[in-house]
């Protein structure tokens, strides 16, 4: 009978003549020493650094070719979409994140100052344009049929268009009374009621006072940052929305996994192409004209990698390239935009 080894990892025994154990891959004799560990890092880190390299240069310079690849089968000497995606993101959210805290200082000195002072709209000087309020008054006049406004209607009209602003902007609430609360050391329900929350409010209502609260509190600090925060969880969602987007494009052209590919690889250039702008940027100020421009050629890729990575048509490629991303920013966009600030909010 032959002689048995147990494994160290999985401790299933296999036959000793083998040099891996048949169950779990380890080696045999696993003798760990310093040469083995170095030598074993730097491989792992070279065939990462080689499948990187081999998947980032078809990327930049052949569009929708790399995702071709992977979804025909060539998968093992490419980096996977899904991981690509990661590491890039990750590293343009590291670097986006130097221009966030120089933003988030400044964002928070002025709602400092803001929640510091009221805003009297008598202080802000209104200039205002007698002859289109004169052209105003007129199409009232001619088009009183229409309106059905009397003279009486339109001169009181009149009043309110040219009558000075006379009123404070203010939080809703007494400031004065809310701060003395909040130096006494007042309980929190206390400072609720001061803000105007009724005793029977429902518990929607009770958190969003309750984030009110922390927000005049703290005078917004960190507001921006917990904004960035919110944004690669974001994106997440944005990415399959893409895909969806693709899907109703290009019904008969592939499974939801294949447009899934091909949005992490666009996706994976959207943000090296952030990542190179806002490196540049911290050198040197790119012009407005320059910055539009590279916008644009974000536009001519899509359509280039739409039609490499679907084999179709140019003028279907350009046609659905543009619905693509007028849908996607009419839409998409605007909808994530609006959770980010909300979730923003009542994680703040």
């Amino acid at each position: 009978m032959p002689e048995k080894d147990l494994c160290k990892n999985c401790e299933k025994s296999f036959d000793s003549s083998f040099d891996y154990c048949p169950y779990c891959g380890q080696e045999a004799t696993d003798n760990l020493t310093f040469s083995v560990l170095f030598s074993n890092t730097i491989e792992n880190y070279f065939s990462i650094d080689a499948r990187f390299f081999r998947s980032f240069i078809p990327l930049m310079l052949k569009p929708g070719v790399l995702a071709r690849r992977f979804v025909d089968g060539k998968r093992l000497q490419y980096l996977h979409p899904a991981q690509f995606y990661l590491f890039i993101s990750v590293l343009f959210f590291f670097i986006f994140s130097f221009s966030v805290r120089k933003a988030d200082k400044e964002v928070n000195k002025a709602l400092e100052k803001g929640f510091e002072t009221e805003i009297n709209l008598d202080s802000i000087p209104a200039v205002q344009d007698s002859l289109g309020i004169a052209e105003a008054r007129k199409a009232l006049k001619e088009n009183q049929q229409y309106t059905r406004f009397s003279d009486e209607e339109i001169e009181r009209l009149d009043s309110i268009i040219t009558a000075s602003p006379n009123q404070n902007l203010s939080f809703g609430f007494s400031q004065e009374k809310l701060d003395s609360l909040i130096s006494e050391g007042a309980p929190v329900d206390e400072k609720l009621k001061a803000m105007g929350l009724k005793e029977d409010a429902g518990q929607f209502n009770k958190r969003l006072f309750r984030q009110l609260l922390k927000l005049y509190e703290q005078r917004a600090g960190g507001l921006l940052q917990t904004l960035y925060d919110t944004i690669p969880v974001a994106m997440f969602i944005m990415l399959p929305l893409f895909a969806l987007l693709l899907k109703l494009f290009y019904w008969k052209r592939g499974s939801f996994a294949h447009h899934m590919v091909f949005s992490f690889y666009y996706f994976t250039f959207l943000f090296t192409t952030f990542c190179v702008l806002l490196l540049v940027n911290m050198i040197i100020d790119l012009p407005g004209p320059l910055e539009f421009l590279i916008l644009m050629s974000v536009m001519i890729y899509l359509m280039i990698a739409l039609r490499n990575f679907y084999r179709s048509s140019w003028i279907g490629a350009f046609f659905k390239s543009g619905f693509i991303s007028f849908l996607y920013m009419l839409f998409v966009v605007p909808i994530a935009a609006v959770g980010v600030i909300t979730v923003a909010f009542f994680l703040y």
